[in-house]
């Protein structure tokens, strides 16, 4: 029997990552290693697996399957996502490798003394990493679905989830690291195939590409996907668009798993070189995903992306559906296969089989799901040191912990964060993964990343606008979300997709109204003694 190129694939995979997990595990016996690799991470590395935590499902899978459905609206993501470094560049990589040790909440806390600032940073940490989290998982099960068809994608997200835990809690930060290293390069390699493909197709003319893109057929319309309007669209476009756009661009500011990993290395100067490394990567992919979208709409065609069955299975489906029978026979595509649901998520693995067949299709879905796996890693091991280091050691047993009952709490509580981000994550598998992540950024932009910018660059700013400012970020975004069209449909109190436009605003302005009204000399004082550490490194964690 020949054996599954996936199969084989995505074991590979697994069986060198699983040998790196466990090498890293003699390395993260005591939490500095479990949470930050020793801080022996170079720049260089630290670029890579930045970028491997970034180019998550929602860009490989997400991106790709919105610009093969939207277009020119689809292509705003990655440009917001592109953008969104500019501000952790200047801003923050140099001040939160000085400033931090472990956690988001070590760097507000430095300059903001308090437990409820404190608290307030660990729990949006917390929500924040759950909700990037729950969008990886949900593409976790659209690839697993699509290639193994009698593994439901309910299935495919306890097996994503289950895996992730391995790596989590036997090599910690060094394991972690080195996962999402190999998955950026692997990321890169398909997308970089893909991309040639698809130019190779129309003739290594980018303008017959994009002249293609102009006649594509959505519901049988004849769409011209260079044009905006396709996705944000109705009397509110402008201010979605504007509201993605500002979550985007700051919500990198304020994303947990992506801050943590500037405690790894060993300077500062190795933080803004890992930045450089990271933008140069990430840059190069989102101008793949571009190739990729456009691709899978003219070659694939919006209305072959989603969820398919053969002949055989049709059958049984129809026999279950007769509702469905018409439509699903006028479906009926050369390939053999019925659409029985369209899913954007699909659009990156249908292109490959379009253009390189099963073995190819194999190949990006490995990738695919590598990918999902090194970045819920990362997410739960951001989640977890935030509980055991900012709620147990921290709050709860006031600094007196024993080390291995640090460790213990910390992988305890990965273990807790993990079971809860699958049971969301079987809740909501049918969302597009792009846009569940933009709402993660929404609440980041909204609350981490106003206490952390004005932390670092306002001498006045206090605990009380840190709290202040978290609270009204914290719950107006996701208070907004929850009544937005996408949750809410027809029935939508928010006319807005992204709470953005309101709740950053709402964020900063309460931090500065509670700083206002409450002024904190002891807090200005300290920020003499931050502006040394964070610009030179006098006293930073080694």
């Amino acid at each position: 029997m020949t054996p599954d190129p996936l199969v084989v694939m995505f074991g590979l995979f697994l069986a060198v990552t699983l040998v790196i997990t466990y090498w890293a595990s003699a390395r993260s016996s005591s939490s500095r290693g479990f949470y930050t690799a020793h801080r022996e991470i170079s720049g260089m590395q630290n670029g890579w697996a930045i970028a491997g935590d970034y180019m998550s499902a929602a860009s490989f899978l997400g991106i790709t399957g919105l610009i093969a459905f939207f277009g020119f609206d689809g292509f705003l993501y990655a440009v917001g996502w592109i953008v969104a470094y500019l501000t952790v560049l200047f801003v923050l990589a140099e001040p939160m490798r000085n400033v931090g040790r472990y956690t988001v909440a070590d760097v507000v806390a430095f300059r903001l003394r308090g437990r409820g600032v404190r608290a307030l940073t660990a729990a949006s940490t917390l929500v924040i990493t759950l909700l990037y989290m729950v969008a990886q998982m949900v593409g976790a099960g659209s690839i697993v679905n699509l290639l193994i068809q009698r593994i439901d994608d309910i299935v495919a997200i306890v097996l994503v989830g289950s895996l992730m835990l391995v790596y989590v809690l036997i090599g910690g930060m060094l394991a972690t690291t080195w996962v999402q290293i190999i998955k950026a390069g692997l990321l890169l390699a398909a997308s970089l195939t893909l991309g040639v493909l698809v130019l190779a197709h129309f003739g290594y003319s980018p303008g017959a590409l994009f002249d293609a893109a102009t006649r594509v057929h959505i519901g049988g319309i004849p769409t011209n996907l260079l044009q905006p309007g396709h996705f944000f669209k109705g009397p509110h476009a402008g201010l979605d668009l504007f509201s993605l756009g500002l979550a985007l661009a700051l919500g990198t500011a304020g994303l947990p798993h992506i801050l943590t990993r500037f405690f790894t290395v060993p300077s500062a100067r190795a933080a803004r070189t890992s930045v450089g490394w990271a933008m140069a990567l990430i840059g190069t992919f989102y101008l793949l995903t571009t190739f990729m979208g456009l691709g899978a709409a003219t070659i694939v065609g919006p209305a072959h992306i989603g969820k398919r069955i053969d002949g055989t299975q049709a059958i049984r489906y129809i026999a279950r559906h007769p509702e469905r029978a018409q439509a699903l026979n006028a479906e009926f595509g050369k390939d053999g296969f019925i659409v029985t649901h369209q899913n954007n998520n699909l659009a990156a693995p249908l292109l490959a089989e379009a253009l390189g067949g099963p073995l190819l299709m194999a190949f990006v879905a490995a990738v695919a799901f590598a990918t999902i796996l090194a970045v819920v890693a990362g997410l739960t091991l951001t989640a977890a040191s935030a509980f055991s280091h900012d709620i147990w050691y921290s709050l709860i047993r006031r600094g007196d912990v024993p080390e291995n009952e640090q460790l213990f709490v910390a992988r305890s509580a990965a273990l807790l964060f993990g079971v809860l981000a699958i049971a969301l994550s079987m809740l909501l598998h049918r969302v597009n993964v792009a846009f569940l992540v933009g709402l993660a950024f929404a609440v980041a932009a909204s609350t981490n990343a106003p206490a952390l910018i004005l932390a670092l660059t306002w001498r006045r700013f206090s605990s009380a606008g840190a709290i202040s400012g978290m609270i009204a970020g914290l719950i107006s975004s996701v208070a907004l979300i929850a009544v937005s069209p996408d949750v809410m449909h027809e029935h939508a109190l928010f006319p807005l997709r992204n709470p953005g436009i309101v709740s950053i605003p709402l964020g900063f302005l309460a931090a500065v109204a509670g700083t206002l009204v409450a002024r904190d000399h002891d807090s200005e004082n300290r920020f003499n003694e931050l502006e040394v550490r964070a610009n030179t490194g006098i006293g930073a964690e080694r």
